[in-house]
């Protein structure tokens, strides 16, 4: 019974199943003859809740009833699908008539075409006829705004002093002596100012007018017209040189503030900043230098070549004669940045005078007055510096030929080559003795080798010797000293074990000659000189390094600054990878302790220790950097963004920050962050926890913030 139940066919409109003759409720087969209809996209979407052989198998199925159908349909028409190519009758006849109305349309169109493109030329000349006229006009404008621009500069010219000894008085009644050529006088009274004065206006005005005319030549430097016109520029622009430096030099004279910005002004307008130093240099400066450093024929040579209290007294001369000009071309928003009075007019005077009047200075021959010349010029560059109102313009005095030139004078390489000689040439001539020889009222130490030992290591770092930017290489003459100290004494007993005296070179005559009891002077030194080096000496090494100018220090960390530029006012994403510099970091620290004669001498011990102290000593370096560059950029961003509250208050808009938005400074810090893990597991590498690091742990919190 409940077979012949199940074998009941169900109803056509069975609610809870499928029609046995149709398709599942997922099966549209209407959307196939959709335009838009994607079979990819068909698929992907069914898909995703329909098996894919389930899928293959409907699809299958309709394909079948579809082709079932096809030939339903032939079987039906038959007899119309055979006739059908039997009523194709006449065809050619057919398509004869469909071709000549073709044929006759296509001739219309080629010759719409035909004069479309006549036109279509006859417009692209009219439009290049009417760009050749433009640009004729423009041109002749520009002739023509030359032509008015050099008339201009003449007659303003003409309204200079024609004598030059005019300018050797500023008073006001020279108003009244000095006609215009036009036959108009100065009103110097009604203007209230002097003659000095207005002329400087005047000149300021003409150059202004010069740069104009500048302007005007550069494109049409090539015409006729220009060429005809060019000695009345020439002309125009020597009279004006002339006069512009009639007049700063009489500004310069009588101190005229007034006077200088003007002319200062007009040398700016016509680029010509280079003549206004030249005039300071051979008209202030050169006579005040060549008091203090007589040079040339008629010089008389002091004999000396210290420098120091030249340069004392040539502080007093700027401070006295020069700053007067230095405030007038540092003034805020004057537009006079562009004059380097202090490189290209006193350090070059400076230079100058040293050369010729005192070129010993500069020779390393005599290492301890090369030094103190050396110092001394660095104080006075130093000295120099501190005039400058902004770092940028520091780097810029830094930048100038002039003090390269002057920095070069100094061959610290010889100096140190000199120094070399001296202090390892004294120890090994101690050390070439055949015997020992103790010293009474040495100190601790007592053999004559140990006391030049010590004398040398300190003569390494004395005041008079050391030369900081070359501390590397004194720290390298330091560690050379106790090695030449430690062959010797290793020569020594490997002949003594040998009892070997047939070399006299073998630097161990000494220790076979000695007997058992100069021994105990060895060891006594060897523990006094432990002491030494390990304590006191050590830390004044050490504390001297730590004085060392800044960007030796932060040779490998000096990219770090570049973050801010690389994320301020751009519109970067947010950095998903650490700098390439973090790499370098730690580079040369691991170079050093696997390099060979780190392997060869240093114990496992000794490695360690100053692979901690170098890490830490790094570590803390980079938190300083680190925490300097997020402040500066966390107070960037505060101000910022007080200013765009401000704007959009007035604007009448919405102040509230967006939560989408996402600042410069936390691009910043989230750079650092990736920066710092980065260094992190390259400490780990080299064998150090950095969690054990104060400082690292400090970096970390450092950069850590929330997004802002």
């Amino acid at each position: 019974m409940a077979d012949a139940v199940s074998a009941l066919p169900r109803s056509a409109t069975d609610l809870f199943a499928d029609p046995l003759d149709g398709h599942p409720l997922w099966f549209k087969p209407e959307l196939f003859l959709s335009p838009n209809f994607d079979s990819e996209s068909y698929i992907s979407e069914l898909r995703t809740f329909v098996p894919f052989d389930t899928l293959r198998s409907e699809l299958q199925s309709y394909l079948s009833s579809l082709n079932h159908e096809l030939i339903d349909l032939i079987n039906r028409d038959y007899a119309d699908f055979v006739n059908l190519s039997t009523k194709l009758v006449d065809v050619d006849a057919a398509v004869v008539r469909m071709r000549a109305p073709l044929v006759e349309l296509r001739e219309k169109i080629e010759q719409f075409r035909g004069s479309v493109e006549g036109a279509l030329v006859a417009l692209k000349n009219g439009l290049k006829q009417r760009s050749d006229a433009a640009s004729a006009r423009e041109v002749l404008e520009l002739l023509l705004d030359t032509f008015h621009v050099v008339s201009k500069v003449e007659k303003l010219i003409k309204e200079l002093p024609t004598v030059p000894s005019d300018w050797s008085n500023g008073d006001d009644n020279l108003a009244e002596k000095n006609s215009l050529s036009n036959g108009t006088s100065l009103q110097h009274a009604e203007s209230g100012t002097n003659l000095r004065e207005t002329q400087s206006m005047l000149l300021e005005r003409i150059a202004s007018e010069m740069n104009r005319l500048k302007f005007y030549i550069a494109p049409a430097q090539n015409l006729p017209f220009i060429e005809n016109m060019e000695k009345r520029i020439q002309s125009a622009s020597l009279l004006l040189d002339a006069s512009l430096g009639h007049c700063f030099v009489d500004g310069l004279e009588h101190r005229d503030a007034n006077a200088i910005y003007n002319c200062l002004r007009a040398y700016a307008s016509i680029d010509n900043t280079r003549s206004a130093e030249e005039i300071f240099r051979t008209t202030v400066v050169a006579p005040l230098i060549q008091k203090i450093i007589p040079h040339g024929p008629s010089a008389v040579a002091t004999g000396s070549d210290d420098l120091e209290n030249d340069y004392l007294q040539i502080k007093q001369c700027i401070d006295r004669d020069c700053k007067f000009l230095l405030e007038i071309s540092f003034e805020e928003n004057s537009g006079l940045h562009v004059f380097d009075f202090l490189a290209n007019s006193i350090l070059k005077e400076v230079l100058l005078a040293i050369q010729k009047g005192k070129p010993g200075a500069f020779s390393p021959g005599r290492p301890t007055g090369f030094l103190k010349n050396y110092k001394s010029s660095l104080d006075f560059l130093a000295h120099l510096e501190g005039y400058f109102p902004s770092r940028s313009a520091v780097a810029k005095f830094r930048a100038e030929p002039v003090y390269t030139e002057f920095i070069k004078q100094w061959n610290i390489g010889v100096y140190f080559s000199l120094r070399f000689q001296e202090i390892a040439g004294a120890l090994d001539s101690e050390l070439v003795a055949a015997s020992l020889a103790p010293v009474q009222d040495s100190g601790d130490v007592t053999l004559k080798q140990s006391v030049a030992l010590l004398i040398c290591l300190e003569s390494c770092w004395r005041d008079d010797v050391l030369v900081l930017s070359s501390a590397d290489k004194f720290l390298r003459l330091s560690l050379q000293l106790l090695s030449r100290y430690s062959n010797w004494l290793s020569s020594g007993l490997a002949a003594r074990k040998s009892s070997n005296n047939t070399s006299s070179n073998s630097g161990g005559e000494w220790a076979v000659r000695a007997v058992p009891d100069d021994f105990v002077y060895i060891i006594h030194d060897l523990n006094c000189l432990a002491t030494e080096v390990c304590g006191d000496y050590l830390q004044h090494v050490l504390q001297l390094l730590s004085s060392c100018p800044s960007d030796v220090l932060d040779l490998d960390l000096r990219q770090l600054k570049g973050i801010t530029a690389t994320y301020r006012m751009t519109n970067k994403p947010i950095p998903t990878r650490h700098s390439p510099y973090v790499a370098a970091v730690l580079r040369p620290l691991e170079a050093f302790l696997r390099g060979d004669r780190a392997a060869t001498y240093l114990t496992s011990e000794v490695k360690k220790e100053l692979l901690d102290s170098a890490a830490k000593e790094i570590t803390s370096r980079y938190y300083e950097l680190a925490a300097d560059l997020v402040s500066v950029a966390r107070k960037t961003e505060s101000s910022l963004q007080r200013i765009r509250q401000g704007a959009q208050r007035r604007a009448g808009a919405s102040s509230d920050i967006s939560d989408n938005n996402v600042s410069d400074t936390y691009k910043i810090c989230q750079q650092l962050k990736l920066d710092i893990q980065e260094y992190g597991r390259n400490l780990k590498e080299l064998g150090i926890d950095p969690e054990d690091i104060s400082a690292y742990r400090s970096l970390l919190e450092c950069v850590s913030q929330s997004k802002s």
